[in-house]
């Protein structure tokens, strides 16, 4: 009896664990002949499945793209453009409507909205090319956001020549924009918003600094006084603001009690332990005895130990507890001796030095050469403005009173066309007219070189670069037609954006 009772707990068990598992119950029919994997056939609307109903609502696919446009703004009104396009024939030519036949070949290598802006671009190079002469120097750019005025920054950059480029009103206030231009034209060349250029002088002497270089040496006096009574004003400031009777340098704050009122007897007893490991306060330093014993040199010497836990601590090494006012303590008690690592110039590129100054040096100052010329494109603002002035008469009265009564935009505007005018024409420099009319002003006209100058700059090389590129907003018309409306629309808006707007059909 008793061995039954031990053995009953165990046939449960033996029992429950049986229960979980899966019955096996094998099939004992045979096979009937010909009974086979490919005998069994797919239901029919698997293997055949009916017609599917078209969405309505489901995006059609795209149709080829076969010809590109610009938008017209000077016509009235402003209208998808015939002249300023490009299509793609049958047998793979491709026709300017305002240069012809530019040949098969062509679209293999220069996206076809490029070629819609052919005209701008030849019009840049014919700019750019009585600009400089064939000679490499600085060009100013009035407009660099427009059509042609980006095509004329790419291409004088390209040739060698420095650019100052000023973007217009228009896009002035867009940061990414300009700094884009600024990129396009490469050091030593530069852009500014038109706000920039507003400042005669000051826009003057951006100029110099880019045709005669930015000499880092020239930038300020040096004055090693100066900077050692700064530091010893702001030194005295530190002691008095962690004393030693503080258990660390820290703010004063940190000893306020503002917890329960059962803590307040262990409080300054565990902030004392706590604050234990940061580095201590100092004792107050004599300033006769600072200015005394505490000269420029041994500066130099305390900049250099400071230099050392800086580099320490971004390295991540173990770095002793750093306590300025002790430093100085220690030096004006002993002086450290001073090697050549303090005495001579160090070889570190603007590195400031105490004794001594050390802008840029080893480095190369780039100089852009003299203004060899300017290139105004002519802008809805600033045409306004020179019709208003030219209007007015021939006096300078009656030329600032037409000004006083224009919008703030087209004042601006003509502004800082003359003051980029004004630094061309000092420096003896031609001033070349695009996108437009200016009286006094020679316009430019591109001839047949200018447009294969265009054309070969737009090409794409192997690696993807090519020489003159368009930021572009592009309306493809040919799937929805009434895209080509909507872009007239955004391209006629007051402050359209800086991208050029193309239209595909």
């Amino acid at each position: 009896a008793a061995a039954s009772r031990l053995s009953a707990p165990a046939a449960k068990c033996g029992a429950r664990s049986m229960g979980t598992r899966a019955r096996e119950v094998l099939n004992t029919e045979p096979i009937p002949a010909g009974h086979t994997i490919d005998s069994v056939m797919p239901p029919k609307y698997w293997g055949h499945p009916g017609e599917v109903e078209a969405d309505p609502d489901a995006f059609p696919a795209r149709k080829p793209v076969t010809s590109a446009h610009a938008i017209d703004l000077t016509s009235d009104p402003p209208r998808v453009s015939a002249r300023d396009s490009v299509a793609v024939g049958p047998t793979g030519s491709v026709e300017h409507g305002r240069y012809g036949e530019l040949g098969a070949d062509i679209a293999a290598g220069i996206p076809l909205e490029y070629l819609a802006l052919l005209r701008p671009a030849a019009e840049a190079a014919a700019a750019v090319k009585a600009a400089t002469s064939g000679s490499k120097g600085t060009v100013l750019v009035y407009g660099a956001t427009q059509p042609t005025g980006i095509a004329a920054v790419q291409l004088a950059a390209s040739a060698g020549n420095a650019v100052v480029a000023v973007v217009g009103g228009e896009h002035s206030g867009n940061d990414e924009m300009l700094d884009v231009v600024k990129g396009l034209a490469t050091e030593p060349g530069t852009a500014v918003p038109e706000e920039y250029a507003l400042v005669k002088g000051a826009f003057r002497d951006l100029v110099g600094k880019t045709t005669n270089g930015d000499d880092p040496k020239s930038w300020a006096d040096h004055n090693a006084d100066a900077f050692l009574a700064d530091f010893k004003t702001n030194l005295l400031d530190y002691v008095a603001a962690y004393p030693d009777t503080l258990p660390a340098a820290v703010s004063k704050d940190k000893l306020l009690f503002s917890g329960k009122e059962k803590d307040r007897e262990n409080f300054r007893t565990n902030m004392d332990a706590y604050l234990s490991q940061f580095p201590p306060g100092e004792a107050p330093i004599d300033p006769e005895q600072l200015n005394a014993y505490f000269p420029k040199e041994q500066y130099a010497s305390w900049k250099a130990k400071f230099g050392q836990q800086t580099t320490a601590v971004i390295s991540g090494d173990d770095t002793p507890d750093f306590v300025p006012a002790r430093l100085v303590r220690n030096q004006m008690a002993s002086a450290d001796p001073l090697g050549d690592d303090i005495l001579k110039a160090a070889e570190v590129p603007y590195e400031f030095d105490v004794l001594r100054p050390n802008y840029g040096t080893g480095l190369a100052t780039a100089k852009g050469g003299p203004v060899s010329g300017a290139i105004i494109v002519v802008t809805p603002a600033l045409a306004a403005a020179a019709q208003a002035v030219e209007k007015a008469g021939k006096s300078i009265r009656s030329k600032a009173e037409a000004l006083q009564f224009l919008p703030e935009s087209q004042k601006n505007a003509y502004a800082a066309a003359r003051s980029v005018i004004q630094c061309a024409e000092a420096a003896g420099g031609t001033v070349t007219v695009v996108g437009g009319d200016l009286p006094g002003f020679k316009a430019a006209e591109a001839a047949d070189a200018d447009v294969k100058e265009a054309i070969s700059a737009m090409e794409i090389a192997e690696d993807g670069s090519s020489r003159l590129n368009f930021f572009l907003q592009v309306y493809r018309a040919g799937d929805y037609p009434v895209y080509a409306d909507y872009a007239v629309h955004r391209a006629t808006e007051d402050l359209a954006g800086p991208r050029i707007i193309v239209v595909t059909k």
